[in-house]
């Protein structure tokens, strides 16, 4: 099998995507945590503010998704296949609030009508909540296993998914994302918004402390399996070690009012815990809660090795190019939102 600084190319894939996905985490996380607080918001001002703030970024951020599903259907579409399948009525929602959020963003301007507006503003507001659950459930059932029989096929039933542990997983990665988006909003505004926003930043981090406190103590107790590579591997246990460290880290920065800082380890957080989520399951990429027989990993799963070698030449030369123009994009949209006449 061919290699590349010493990793075969179906895990090359995998940290790609997972580096991908992480991106999107971290980029869009903020658009949906500070879409998850508008209606918070009690002021015009103060909302128009907030939508101008993720305005100008929000839907270069779902390029990082759009990315990440490509690079998941080319790299492995056994998985894509065997995911999307069975999870078709959460991602079919997950497609439909994704589209009410962008309306909500672009429409809620268009009319000067307070309840025109105030429906946009709710409708943004719970595309948004929706959006950060949904990823959460989706993040649990990969982690506890989905029910997968031969050639992928998925034999359960949609409801299982909103199982205790995944809607667990999900209001956690909202109170993540909650944070994130506080964080974000804090480096762009000023004034009474401001101050409005360093309270919700405060009862955001310790509203995720205390989900994601009950997430590793359900994980513990009741999923044994998501520890055994820890137990082989004992030096891997410096990742959720760092993990604890940056979340701790969090409200001692938002107390300073370091918030640029604390924006930047709520994004460090994200990215170890995926990072911990990725050696949990490695080579895994879909558990079947049928028969181990049936996962599905980045071997049996992965495309052709002549396909995996030109892929990633072409994201070696794409990914540079996105985060250049990411960073372009907050390079040229930094500071302060200030409103004036082409504003939402």
């Amino acid at each position: 099998m061919a290699t590349l600084f010493g990793l075969d190319y179906p895990t090359l894939w995998f940290l790609v995507i997972g580096g991908l996905f992480s991106g999107y985490a971290i980029l869009d996380g903020f658009d949906l945590g500070a879409g998850a607080l508008h209606l918070f918001f009690k002021k015009e001002k103060s909302r128009r503010i907030a939508l101008n703030a993720v305005g100008p970024v929000w839907d270069g951020n779902e390029v990082w998704l759009v990315i990440g599903g490509g690079a998941l259907f080319a790299g492995f579409p056994v998985v894509y296949a065997s995911l999307f399948s069975g999870m078709y009525i959460p991602f079919m929602l997950f497609l439909l609030f994704l589209i009410f959020r962008a309306i909500s963003i672009e429409f809620r301007s268009k009319e000067e009508m307070k309840w025109w507006r105030t429906m946009w503003d709710i409708s943004y507001s719970v595309a948004s909540v929706a959006l950060s659950v949904l990823l959460g459930v989706v993040l649990g059932n990969v982690l506890i296993g989905i029910e997968i029989g031969p050639q992928g096929n998925f034999q359960g039933h949609w409801l299982e998914f909103l199982n205790p542990y995944a809607l667990l997983v999900g209001v956690t990665t909202l109170a993540l994302f909650s944070t994130h988006g506080a964080l974000y909003l804090l480096m762009k505004t000023e004034g009474r918004l401001y101050a409005k926003l360093s309270i919700l930043a405060r009862r955001a981090i310790i509203f995720f402390i205390v989900t994601f406190s009950l997430v590793t103590l359900y994980t513990l107790i009741y999923i044994p399996h998501l520890t055994d590579r820890f137990k082989d591997l004992p030096w891997l246990f410096v990742v959720p070690v760092l993990a604890f460290l940056s979340i701790a880290n969090i409200p001692r920065l938002i107390s300073k009012r370091r918030f640029r800082d604390g924006f930047i380890f709520s994004a460090i957080t994200m990215s170890l815990l995926l990072i911990v989520v990725a050696i949990e399951l490695y080579p895994v990429m879909l558990l079947s809660t049928v028969d181990e027989a049936y996962n599905i990993t980045i071997y049996n799963a992965a495309s052709s090795e002549k396909s995996l070698g030109i892929m990633l030449t072409i994201a070696a030369i794409g990914t540079p190019l996105v985060l250049a123009y990411t960073a372009f994009v907050f390079w040229t949209f930094r500071g302060k939102v200030e409103l004036d006449e082409t504003s939402y």
